[in-house]
């Protein structure tokens, strides 16, 4: 027969219970149970807070703080300055790219949201541009896709302009630097990159190198000319539909494919863009100019009553 051996360790120490020792007159050394063990693990990493770090930190600062709003006269001077670029065909038609690249950026958030695969946005000189999607040819998504693009600049006027009268005029200009960076994204051609980029270029400059007044006037101004564009992209669309009806041509218009698919006449949905648009012009200019209407901080939720 084998004996197996067995290699465990025993424990010999003996531990005199706290007081025996003493009574008996002899010293008691503590055992290895007393012994408290030494922690030599490294020290666990404390988290990573994004914002304890300098640079993040200055960053956050600069956006979830507030500025003050510039006097009155910078806000109607720079409302009067988008008003003439619009109205002088010149300055439209260098300005109008942006309005492009609001409106195919629409399409293009539209057709994401709405689950279909956006393949891109091409940009032309002539400031028209396109945005191509695929999915169903019919149905809700791609009526949604359509008439996102001419309410979109409206809507980024409304929404710059609230920002604004929040006094939130670095996030606005943030807001609209990843907006383009968005839109860059999905460009497929070189005119479309280049004027993307000069576009982004001067937000970005705005936004971290010049003073808080330039800062101020230009977010006054993009706000208004985005408010004051959007309409008159309305009115040329309207006037381009007369003028194919006239030549004998099949419009291709939003409006007209809004029509084909949905069975109301292009006409209508030109008027309901229309409607839309002045809706947040009449909106802006409440919400820019603070005799008409005052509106608290981001973190209030209630609005002041309208001075009459």
């Amino acid at each position: 027969m084998e004996v197996g051996v067995c290699d465990a360790v025993v424990d010999t120490s003996f531990v005199v219970p706290h007081g025996l020792g003493e009574l008996a007159g002899f010293t008691v050394m503590p055992g290895p149970a007393a012994v408290a063990p030494i922690d030599r693990s490294p020290p666990a990493p404390s988290p990573l807070i994004l914002a304890d770090m300098p640079v993040f930190g200055v960053m956050w600062d600069r956006l979830s703080g507030t500025q003050p709003v510039p006097p009155v006269w910078v806000i109607a001077v720079s409302g009067i300055v988008a008003l003439l670029i619009v109205l002088d065909a010149r300055t439209w038609h260098l300005a109008r790219n942006t309005i492009t690249m609001a409106h195919e950026g629409g399409h293009a958030l539209a057709s994401v949201l709405t689950g279909r695969r956006l393949d891109g946005i091409r940009l032309h000189s002539d400031t028209s541009g396109v945005t191509y999607s695929r999915g169903r040819r019919t149905g809700p998504a791609v009526v949604f896709t359509s008439a996102a693009g001419y309410l979109t600049p409206s809507l980024l006027g409304a929404g710059a302009a609230w920002l604004l009268a929040a006094h939130h005029l670095i996030a606005m200009l943030w807001l609209m630097l990843a907006l383009l960076i968005a839109t860059f994204l999905a460009i497929r051609n070189a005119y479309g990159v280049l004027a993307v980029l000069l576009t982004t270029g001067a937000v970005l400059a705005v936004s971290w190198l010049a003073t808080a007044a330039i800062q101020a006037a230009f977010g006054y101004t993009a706000a208004w000319f985005l408010l004051l564009g959007g309409v008159r992209a309305v009115v040329e669309l309207q006037g381009h539909r007369r003028r194919s009806r006239r030549r004998g041509q099949v419009s291709t218009s939003d409006a007209d494919q809004l029509g084909r698919l949905t069975g109301m006449p292009g006409g209508a949905w030109v008027a309901v863009f229309a409607l839309v648009c002045v809706a947040a012009l009449v909106l802006g200019t409440r919400l820019l100019i603070p005799s008409l209407l005052h509106v608290p901080h981001l973190g209030g939720l209630r609005f002041a009553r309208v001075l009459r």
